[in-house]
C-alpha cells in the first residue's frame, strides 16, 4: 500500500474541500489595489500617481482612464529598457535580476522582467494547480513517483547583472529544496544547453526513474519521448515509465497533439493543461471534466478584457488606446476577448498578443483562441488559429491521419483570390489533394459564418497541397 501517497491525496482532497473558493470579483479588486500601492513609489507609479488612483472611489474606473495600454515595445522603450540597464524601482520595487527571453509573435526579441514577487506567484499557482489535482481522482501510488519537467535549460546566461533564460528554465531553476528528491530530470541534465545532447542524456537515464507524470510543452515532449523509445528499442513511452499516468500540458493547447501522443503511449494518460506565459502563470485547467483553464486571480495578476473586434485591433495586431476594456464581472461567455495584465513583474495594462473565450463566467473558466497577429482575414474570412486546429482535427479524423504542422498564405491572382494550405501529414497516409481541400472547406464554412460569407464574395477558391511533416521540421531547424 502507498502509505505516503495515501496521505498526500488525503490532505489534498481535504485542502479542496474544505479551504474557502475565492470570489474571483473580490479577489481581482483586491489584487489591483495590491498591485498599485506596492508599486505607488516606483517611477512608473509616480508618472501614473498611483496614489491618488488608490484615492478614487472606483479605482478602476481610475486605472483605466489614467493608464495607457503597452504593448511589448512600448513597455521596454519608455520603461523596461532602464529595468533591463539595472536601473531601480522603475516599474516595480526594487532590482531585477532575471529577465526571460523570448522571440515571440508580439515582438522580435523580448526581456521580460522576472522578479522576486513574480517567481513567488508561479510557485503558488503550482501549488493551487496541485490543490486541482484532487478533481481527476488519481490513485495513491501517483503520488509518489516523480515528475520530469522539460523545458528550456536551466543554465541561465550572465548579462552584466542579471540572468537570462527562457521562463521555464528560470522557473525550474528556482525549485524548492525539498521538491528537489521528485523532481527529473535533475540539476546537472537540465542545465545542459544543446537540446539534442540534454534529450540524449536524459533518454540514458531514463530507465532509472520511476516517472509518474510529465510537463512542457507538447511539441517537445512528444519528440523528447520519440527519443527516448528510440534509445532503448521499445515500442511506447509507457515500456520505459510504466507508471507514468499524467501530462501537464503548457504553451499551446493540447489537442492537435492528441493523437501522436496516442501512438506513442499504450496506457490513458490524464492531460491537465496549464496557462504559463513570460509574463506569468495565468491560469490552470482544475476539472476533470473540461478542457478549460481558470483563471488564477488571486495571485498578482490583474486582468482586463478587450473584446475582440476590428475596431479595437491596429492593423499591426495591437489594441487602440481608445478600446473599451471591461473587468472580470463584466464579461460573456463565447465572447472573444483580447487579454490584458498588470503584474507583480511590473507590467501594466500590458497586452500578450493572446485571444480567449470564456466558457464558465462562473468559474473564471477560459481557453485559448489564438493570438491578436494570428488571425487570417485578407478577405473576410476571420479564421482564427483555434478554428484551424479544430478543423485539421476533424480532417485528421476523417482521414484517420496524423496532422503535425501546417501553415496558410492569402493568395491574389490575376483571375481570383484563394486560400492555399501547406498541411504536412505522416507520409504513410494517401490523400487526394482536391478532395481534401474539399473538406476543409466544408469544415471552415460549417464552423465560421464569416469564412462562409467570405467563399461567396472575394474568396474564390481554396487549394491544399500535401507535405511530409518532416519539411516542416526541416525548414525550422
Amino acid at each position: 500500500m502507498a502509505v505516503i501517497g495515501e496521505i498526500i491525496k488525503k490532505a489534498i482532497e481535504v485542502a479542496d474541500k474544505y479551504l474557502p473558493d475565492t470570489n474571483p470579483v473580490e479577489a481581482q479588486a483586491e489584487v489591483l489595489r495590491e498591485l498599485l500601492s506596492t508599486a505607488e513609489s516606483t517611477e512608473f507609479g509616480q508618472y501614473y500617481k498611483f496614489k491618488d488612483i488608490l484615492s478614487e472611489k472606483n479605482v478602476y474606473r481610475a486605472f483605466s482612464e489614467k493608464i495607457p495600454y503597452h504593448s511589448y515595445d512600448k513597455m521596454y522603450d519608455e520603461w523596461w529598457y532602464k529595468v533591463l540597464k539595472g536601473e531601480k524601482n522603475v516599474t516595480w520595487p526594487g532590482k531585477v535580476d532575471y529577465f526571460a527571453v523570448s522571440s515571440g509573435t508580439t515582438s522580435k526579441k523580448k526581456h521580460i522582467p522576472v522578479t522576486d514577487d513574480m517567481l513567488k506567484s508561479i510557485r503558488r499557482a503550482g501549488i493551487q494547480q496541485i490543490k486541482g489535482v484532487a478533481d481527476f481522482d488519481l490513485p495513491a501510488e501517483f503520488f509518489e513517483k516523480e515528475i520530469l519537467m522539460f523545458g528550456s535549460s536551466t543554465d541561465l546566461k550572465k548579462v552584466n547583472d542579471h540572468w537570462e533564460g527562457e521562463i521555464s528554465g528560470i522557473s525550474a531553476s528556482q525549485i524548492p529544496f525539498w521538491f528537489e528528491g521528485y523532481y527529473r530530470p535533475g540539476e546537472k541534465i537540465s542545465s545542459i544547453n544543446d537540446w539534442d545532447k540534454r534529450v540524449e542524456a536524459l533518454a540514458k537515464e531514463a530507465p532509472n526513474w520511476d516517472i509518474g507524470s510529465v510537463s512542457g510543452i507538447p511539441s517537445w515532449i512528444e519528440l523528447m519521448m520519440k527519443k527516448v523509445i528510440a534509445y532503448h528499442n521499445v515500442e511506447t513511452i509507457h515500456d520505459i515509465w510504466p507508471n507514468f499516468q499524467v501530462f501537464t500540458s503548457g504553451g499551446v493547447a493540447f489537442e492537435p497533439y492528441q493523437k501522436s501522443f496516442d501512438r506513442i503511449t499504450k496506457f490513458p494518460v490524464t492531460i491537465i493543461d496549464t496557462y504559463l506565459t513570460s509574463e506569468g502563470y495565468l491560469a490552470t485547467q482544475t476539472r476533470n471534466n473540461t478542457t478549460a483553464m481558470q483563471l488564477i486571480t488571486n495571485n498578482g495578476i490583474y486582468f482586463e478584457f478587450i473584446p475582440f473586434k476590428q475596431e479595437n485591433i491596429n492593423e499591426d495586431g495591437s489594441v487602440r488606446q481608445n478600446a473599451p476594456a471591461i473587468t472580470l464581472e463584466d464579461v460573456e461567455e463565447d465572447e472573444e476577448y483580447v487579454l490584458i495584465i498588470s503584474t507583480v513583474a511590473g507590467a501594466w495594462r500590458y497586452m500578450i498578443g493572446d485571444t480567449i473565450i470564456f466558457t464558465d463566467k462562473e468559474k473564471s473558466e477560459i481557453k485559448i483562441t489564438g493570438r491578436t497577429k494570428h488571425y487570417l482575414n485578407v478577405f473576410g474570412a476571420q479564421l482564427s488559429v483555434i478554428q484551424m486546429n479544430n478543423a485539421m482535427y476533424e480532417l485528421e479524423t476523417e482521414y484517420d491521419c496524423d496532422i503535425k504542422e501546417f501553415t496558410v498564405a492569402a493568395i491574389t491572382t490575376e483571375e481570383d483570390y484563394k486560400h492555399r494550405w501547406y498541411v504536412g501529414i505522416n507520409e504513410n497516409i494517401r490523400v487526394d489533394n482536391d478532395d481534401f481541400a474539399r473538406k476543409l472547406d466544408d469544415v471552415l464554412q460549417k464552423h465560421n459564418k464569416n469564412y462562409k460569407v467570405a467563399r461567396t464574395k472575394a474568396l474564390k477558391k481554396i487549394e491544399t497541397r500535401l507535405i511530409p511533416a518532416q519539411l516542416f521540421q526541416e525548414w525550422t531547424e
